[in-house]
């Protein structure tokens, strides 16, 4: 079928008109300018089909990387050796189970066929995001779940075994912290993977934002563990961490903004349900407020319980809100033909 006009001749106009701006109203860097799709398109319908995923698979999105990310955390901490250590390597090992079990759930209920995920296990295709993934998961799940089970019977003190779990626990948590790695971005290597534009318009930005975003929660939640245990060392260590992969998260989060800009693709987060999600919980709640809610509290000289507790909660929660509206925003850009069209111009795709 023939269009009126040649749409890949069509690279659109440079909007001069204002300075970009993230989704939350921020003027961005003068040089840059978002390129504006005026081709035609198809009578206004979508040229792509939005995917099917939904609230469902980005919680298992968020609940798989915060596993993850534990696991490795909790791997660092007992290679490191310090007793202060041992309650966040229990409890991030056992934060990583508590992901195993509760995101296989989510994944088969988001996949719409609770078989997809199995007929997936039958081969190994290193071209496929899914099979990789599926295979990820299930390595993740295997390692996490004995890494755990044998700390749990170690705490147990099952003698005269008590060594063996031990030495079982900490041989195990070396694959189970590669898998967690992989936990942790493979998922964006999925939606990235998909030709829907706000997923495949930054792969490699969507994955280190998602590991970066990972690694801040589920520090920030082990932190608080520690505060709980009132292992403090353990708890400032933790949060000094989680203060770096929070400053990575928003240094990432600035690049894709301005791919997003460029390949013109960032409609869907200028949409009023989005942009206050979008800027307003994943970046102000999800980086802002705990970067200086963290260096406030650094400031202070003696570290506030309640700005650590508010800082860490805030991450969380912005990790979670940021898989949400990652989701919902891309399938909405799937909708716009002309973010589609505006990101596979010449010289524009991925």
């Amino acid at each position: 079928m023939s269009y009126p006009g040649k749409i890949d001749a069509v690279s659109g106009p440079l909007d001069r008109s204002e300075k970009p701006r993230s989704p939350y109203g921020r003027t961005g860097d003068s040089a840059q300018f978002r390129r504006v799709y005026d081709g035609p398109t198809y009578y206004g319908r979508n040229t792509v089909k939005p995917s099917p995923f939904d609230w469902k698979i980005a919680t298992y999105i968020f609940v798989g990387g915060l596993a993850g990310a534990a696991e490795i955390i909790a791997t660092l901490a007992d290679l490191d050796g310090d007793p202060e250590y041992a309650d966040t390597v229990r409890q991030g090992r056992y934060l990583a189970l508590a992901g195993t079990i509760a995101g296989p759930p989510l994944l088969i209920a988001g996949l719409h066929t609770p078989s997809r995920w199995f007929n997936m296990l039958r081969i190994f295709r290193a071209t496929s995001p899914m099979s990789i993934g599926s295979w990820i998961l299930t390595a993740f799940g295997g390692f996490a779940t004995v890494t755990a089970a044998a700390h749990a019977a170690d705490d147990a003190g099952w003698r005269p075994r008590t060594r063996f779990f031990r030495k079982a626990a900490r041989l195990m948590q070396i694959p189970a912290a590669i898998a967690g790695a992989g936990m942790s971005v493979y998922t964006a290597a999925l939606l990235a993977a998909t030709s829907t534009p706000l997923w495949a318009a930054a792969p490699r930005l969507l994955a280190a934002r998602f590991g970066a975003a990972a690694m801040a929660a589920a520090s920030a939640a082990l932190s608080l563990g520690a505060r709980r245990r009132r292992r403090y060392a353990a708890a400032e260590r933790l949060e000094d961490f989680f203060a770096l992969a929070t400053l990575t998260e928003a240094l990432i989060a600035r690049n894709a903004n301005t791919t997003f800009r460029e390949k013109g693709v960032d409609d869907a987060l200028h949409m009023p349900r989005y942009r206050a999600a979008y800027g307003g919980g994943a970046e102000l709640l999800g980086t802002a407020a705990p970067l200086g809610l963290y260096v406030l509290n650094r400031l202070s000289g003696r570290r506030s319980e309640r700005l650590a507790w508010a800082g860490a909660l805030a991450a969380i929660a912005g990790s979670a809100i940021l898989r949400l509206t990652i989701m919902y925003a891309g399938n909405e850009s799937a909708r716009r033909p002309e973010s589609y069209l505006a990101m596979t111009q010449p010289g524009r795709s991925p």
